[in-house]
């Protein structure tokens, strides 16, 4: 078994490469320096993150953090539990609604369920997740007769998911508390509340688009059927779903003292999500904990400390090492079912 798990992934490059071929066949001019610049991007993400983050941990009291973490009521930390299971759950939906939209209704639940919990949590543990959530869908669906083109279109509409429901909640946040985000984008409340209005105008212009008319984007070689309106309304309940459950995990976690409010935790943890998302650093460490640290702006940062390290046990720590042991059990049995054929 570990021979065949060793030899699994040492050739786990060779199945990305396959994976990624038909969807690079057509070239693109510049397609190299827009890479780059990603590149670029992320680092400086991650390096400004990391200096402030480290900044801001400098006076920190640590043994009143671990006092705020041993005085936590374990009642809040199973309902952040709860909570997380819930944006976990909610997670699943993603490939199922983008299964049922390329048409693939024959793929039950189950099978979606697990592409997703196996894909998210480990993708994003990695901090590689376009590379990483790809190839783990890849062996998931193959085995139930999905191709790469299928995989791909997954991949796409399960991202279409995450940011219509992260746009349509940071407008909503930022609507109704616009100096939210104040200390990390530098800007007035009123061009918060403006910057609002233009992401829920631009979700609803897409929804209207997709309403009007059934809808393709792509190539001939590579078509991407977008979903109705109904089911892009559907999307986008999901994605608020995830995202709101994910937050309040968070906002139960801190302690009364601060007197933070939902808003306001909402928009942040948006914020910190997509900065993360963009740095591609594992589960976004640093990036993520530095734009929660200083959005929120308390001099108090001891019981937002505390609540950040028990809502990474919950919701990156836990998943990570559950969906690690079940994908490497699934490719176990797998690989054991397969030889006992041959």
């Amino acid at each position: 078994m570990a021979n065949q798990m060793a030899r699994y992934w040492m050739s786990l490059p060779d199945r990305m490469n396959k994976l990624k071929a038909p969807v690079l066949s057509k070239p693109r001019r510049g397609s190299g320096r827009l890479k780059g610049l990603g590149v670029v991007v992320s680092i400086t993400v991650a390096a400004v993150a990391i200096l402030v983050l480290t900044h801001t941990l400098r006076n920190i009291d640590y043994d009143q953090v671990f006092d705020v973490i041993r005085h936590t009521s374990s009642g809040l930390i199973a309902l952040a539990a709860m909570l997380v299971v819930t944006s976990y759950l909610s997670l699943t939906l993603y490939d199922l609604l983008a299964l049922r939209t390329i048409g693939r209704n024959d793929i039950p639940y189950r099978v979606a369920a697990l592409a997703s919990f196996t894909s998210y949590p480990i993708a994003h543990g990695v901090g590689a997740v376009s590379l990483i959530s790809p190839v783990i869908r890849y062996r998931i669906y193959s085995y139930n007769g999905l191709g790469a083109f299928d995989v791909a279109n997954i991949c796409f509409l399960t991202g279409l998911t995450f940011w219509l429901g992260n746009l349509t909640a940071l407008g909503i946040g930022l609507l109704y508390a616009p100096d939210a985000i104040g200390q990390v984008d530098f800007l007035p409340a009123q061009v918060n509340r403006w910057l609002a209005g233009a992401l829920l105008l631009g979700v609803a212009g897409f929804l209207a688009w997709c309403w009007a008319a059934p809808r393709n984007i792509g190539t001939r070689r590579w078509p991407v059927r977008l979903p109705s309106g109904p089911l892009v309304l559907l999307q986008i309940a999901i994605g608020i779903l995830d995202l709101g459950a994910a937050a309040l995990a968070m906002y139960v976690l801190i302690p009364a003292g601060p007197n933070i409010g939902i808003f306001p935790i909402m928009a942040v943890f948006i914020a910190a999500t997509l900065l993360g998302f963009a740095s591609h650093t594992p589960a976004g460490i640093g990036v993520f904990d530095a734009t929660f640290l200083i959005g929120l702006g308390n001099d108090d940062k001891e019981p937002l400390v505390a609540a950040l390290l028990m809502f990474r046990l919950l919701y990156h720590f836990l998943p990570f090492i559950f969906a690690l042991g079940l994908f490497g059990l699934v490719e176990g049995w797998r690989n054991l079912r397969a030889q006992r054929k041959s």
